[in-house]
């Protein structure tokens, strides 16, 4: 399997230099790394808080005019923590349709529950985000739904139709924002296996990008609640090599219990 490699990096530090995001603790830009511990930033009064979200790629909350990234700091406190973990696949023990849900042939309800389901395996401990990001057999402890959108070769461009399609996505994370808005949904981004790695890296991340704009800007999901991740060609939903529609796609888990830990589950 090939390994994925984040090309968020830069922008973040594009987020600083554009003057979107006012430091609150000196050289932000240098100490804010991959695996954030903590942070907090000011928004400047009527700024795009909703550009500056998407930039960062992290959930932020808001309080007392403030920012918070995410809240890693336990990952300090046990000091070095390992990028990838070592897990076995989760065990599914839910039926097939209610683990993987296709939003084409699914009702509201259904994309609902599927947002609000427990992990499939018990979840022992907090995990960082990027722990989340790059741990496959961790992300499938957490049920998703696959969007109803597909991509031209080579493109992140959402179509008017398929921005429509979102309106059931949007539906099931407002609803689950509604009983706590403290949910993280993770909005993942994929491609076929045409094109060379680095390339339908980034591909794919545009296309989880795309996504989570449509839902913060036409449906209203806060930004603050989402983030994206690419992953290129590592997970083909149909094993082929060449062109196929079925691979450029989106999906959207509620990842929320994998970073809270234990106590994500006495919400």
């Amino acid at each position: 399997m090939k390994r994925n490699l984040s090309v968020m990096k830069f922008i973040r530090l594009a987020a600083v230099s554009a003057g979107l995001i006012a430091c609150a603790a000196p050289g932000f830009a240098q100490k804010y790394p991959e695996r954030a511990i903590r942070m907090i930033v000011t928004l400047p009064p009527g700024s795009s808080a909703h550009i500056a979200a998407r930039l960062l790629q992290s959930p932020i909350e808001h309080a007392l005019g403030q920012w918070i990234i995410i809240d890693n700091s336990f990952a300090a406190r046990r000091g070095a923590m390992p990028l990838f973990v070592q897990l076995a696949p989760p065990v599914i023990r839910i039926p097939r349709e209610h683990y993987i849900v296709d939003a084409g042939r699914a009702r509201p309800d259904d994309i609902y529950g599927v947002f609000m389901a427990p992990p499939v395996e018990i979840i022992d401990q907090p995990y960082t985000l990027d722990q989340v990001r790059f741990s496959a057999p961790l992300r499938d402890r957490m049920p998703r739904v696959d969007l109803d959108v597909t991509f031209d070769t080579g493109s992140w461009q959402l179509t008017p139709d398929q921005i429509e399609k979102l309106a059931v996505i949007a539906e099931g994370i407002n609803r689950a924002l509604q009983r706590n808005p403290k949910e993280v949904f993770m909005v993942e981004g994929y491609t076929d296996a045409t094109g060379n790695d680095e390339d339908n890296l980034s591909l794919s991340d545009r296309r989880a990008e795309s996504v989570a704009v449509a839902l913060t800007e036409q449906f209203n999901v806060p930004p603050e609640n989402l983030v994206t991740q690419g992953y290129g060609e590592q997970y083909l939903k149909i094993d082929t090599q060449g062109p196929e529609e079925a691979n450029r796609r989106v999906a959207v888990r509620r990842i929320t219990p994998l970073i809270d830990g234990p106590q994500a589950g006495a919400r």
